[in-house]
């Protein structure tokens, strides 16, 4: 089929569409392609920013650079033209005389459009105004775009539609991309922390035959060939687990987890968890490791241990502050955790929902979710919790009522959750059938008997601490995006 075949145009009734089809199609007439395969460019548009940042209007570059992107801005008309080119790296102005380019080219320049992807050969110089742009010897469509950008200076405002349409707000909203950027950085300084201390990355099943590692609801699936049930994994746990009982000893993972829960702005229903788990260690281990990491990661972002996130400033300065829960419902919800009238008491008075025989365990839970964690600004560890609120964590020695445990809570988020892990097998046991009891008793979330992780810690895991991390609430809190959807690239929307 050749370019002018005229089964290759477009048909639309759009009016602004439809003037760019036509161009597309006159372009195509002429023997033009209006979607290159490729371009070769020399340089980004921020290395000629730094580079000749110092240049005066007077001085004279004669050398020629080739870069691309996309033109956001047109001005002028007539035989010369100022544009905005915009690529990953930065935005630059480019300067288009009819003297300067040929008359082929110019003449193309009245088919491109705000939006096309263009590739220019030219040289750098600053205008009287002051501004560094390029003059433009070679202008080359790349790629017609069909639909144009949202209005210049309204942009694309609607949250919503932000959301929906993300490739379109990287366009309108280049500071986002920012924010995107900063989340990769962060993830692989991550890594790179974890890395020098000797941890191994590794990789477990998404999918799972029994849900656990959490106490959360699973989305559920179905594999057609096996003719099997499977769930959407909700923590990485217990296949880790596995790997330290095979011999592994520091190993991490970074990988999506999937809830079937609600949407706020700290909760997305896939999001990204970090799990390590270090053995012949144990929360005290993990907790010092969880505020270097936390506090690196702070300074290296930042440059700075003190963020303000909202208004609120935060200091990432270690060591983090330690209360045990205990002490914080006491603290800030005035209630006795050894006291179960008390608890339930407080559990009617704050509107908690449960059936006449609710678990402690749960209404612990609950109370903690209202009035505890909202009100933890500073980082802090909540450490020691009842042994029926963590069916995988070890208990304390000297108090077996309590396990080794703490959530790490910042600006009223989970951001940490970690255990001295239980490597019991029958107490393992023991406590998956009184979680089976909560489940009964009405609590959705509380976990499901996996038989065969049971058997893997009876041929013996050695002590060790576990770390779960949110990742996107640490992307959060470091770039100061006041909800979850604003550092997730694609977030789960209603249809």
């Amino acid at each position: 089929m050749s370019d002018t075949d005229t089964s290759t145009k477009i048909i639309d009734t759009h009016s602004e569409e439809e003037i760019r089809i036509n161009k597309i199609n006159s372009l195509r007439e002429k023997n033009v392609d209006p979607f290159i395969n490729t371009f070769d460019r020399s340089h980004s548009i921020d290395y000629i920013l730094k580079k000749y940042e110092t240049i005066t209007n007077e001085d004279q570059i004669d050398t020629t650079y080739t870069i691309g992107g996309r033109l956001i801005a047109k001005r002028g008309h007539g035989k010369a033209m100022f544009c905005n080119l915009s690529d990953d790296s930065g935005s630059i102005q480019i300067y288009i005389n009819n003297k300067l380019v040929s008359n082929e080219d110019f003449e193309t320049l009245s088919m491109i459009d705000v939006g096309d992807i263009v590739g220019i050969n030219g040289s750098p110089f600053r205008t009287k105004r002051g501004e560094l742009s390029i003059k433009v010897k070679k202008i080359t469509l790349l790629t017609k775009s069909i639909l144009p950008l949202p209005e210049k200076y309204h942009g694309l405002k609607d949250k919503e539609l932000r959301y929906r349409k993300r490739y379109l707000d990287l366009i309108s909203n280049p500071e986002i991309k920012n924010v995107f950027k900063q989340r990769s950085i962060i993830i692989r300084e991550l890594r790179n922390f974890l890395d020098t201390k000797d941890f191994l990355e590794v990789e477990t099943p998404v999918l799972h035959n029994i849900y656990g590692g959490a106490n959360a609801k699973p989305f559920l699936t179905h594999h057609n060939s096996l003719n099997q049930d499977l769930y959407l994994r909700i923590a990485l746990e217990l296949h880790l687990k596995r790997l330290i009982v095979g011999g592994f000893e520091k190993i991490y993972e970074i990988g999506r987890v999937f809830r079937n829960e609600g949407f706020s702005y700290k909760h997305n229903p896939e999001y990204t968890l970090l799990e390590l788990y270090w053995a012949f260690s144990d929360y005290n281990g993990v907790m010092k490791l969880t505020e270097d990491l936390l506090a690196h990661l702070t300074y290296f972002i930042n440059k700075s241990y003190k963020i303000k996130y909202k208004d609120i400033d935060i200091d990432f300065t270690p060591p983090f502050k330690r209360l045990t829960l205990s002490d914080a419902l006491k603290q800030y919800a005035d209630v006795s955790i050894d006291n179960f009238d008390d608890l339930k008491n407080k559990a009617t008075e704050l509107g908690i929902q449960f059936n006449q025989k609710p678990t402690r365990g749960y209404l612990i839970n609950e109370i903690y979710d209202k009035l505890v964690e909202p009100n933890l600004i500073s980082p802090t560890f909540i450490i020691d919790y009842p042994w029926e609120t963590s069916p995988l964590a070890k208990k304390k020695p000297n108090n077996p009522q309590f396990v080794e445990r703490f959530e790490l809570i910042i600006n009223g988020m989970e951001i940490a959750n970690a255990f001295s892990e239980l490597n019991d097998p029958i107490d393992q046991k023991s406590r998956f059938v009184e979680q089976q009891k909560e489940k009964e008793a009405g609590w959705d979330d509380a976990h499901e008997i996996d038989e065969d992780f049971i058997e893997s810690l009876k041929y013996g895991m050695p002590p060790t601490g576990g770390l779960g991390i949110g990742i996107d609430r640490v992307v959060m809190l470091l770039t100061n995006s006041h909800s979850i959807r604003d550092v997730l690239f694609f977030p789960h929307m209603r249809t």
